[in-house]
């Protein structure tokens, strides 16, 4: 079985970026990004690929440990 997690940002996304501008013009429309306050959220999710098909998708609301992922593997295999 593969397994993987995932981060989704609701509101673009958790890189950044860099631009090359000319000088004083930071400001100019094309050159900003609407952002919004405290990153908007984001939803954490845990799926799987077994050999029988995929599997569940399963939401992470806490930080990923070791006895949390023995037991969505015991629930979803």
């Amino acid at each position: 079985m593969w397994s993987d997690e995932t981060k989704i940002e609701s509101f673009g996304n958790n890189s950044t970026r860099r631009v090359w501008r000319k000088k004083n013009a930071e400001l100019y429309p094309k050159n900003t990004k609407p952002t919004v306050k405290h990153g908007g959220g984001n939803i954490k999710l845990w799926g799987c690929f077994p050999a029988k098909g995929t599997g569940r998708l399963i939401r992470v609301k806490e930080r990923m440990n070791g006895p949390m992922y023995r037991e969505i593997l015991r629930k979803n295999h």
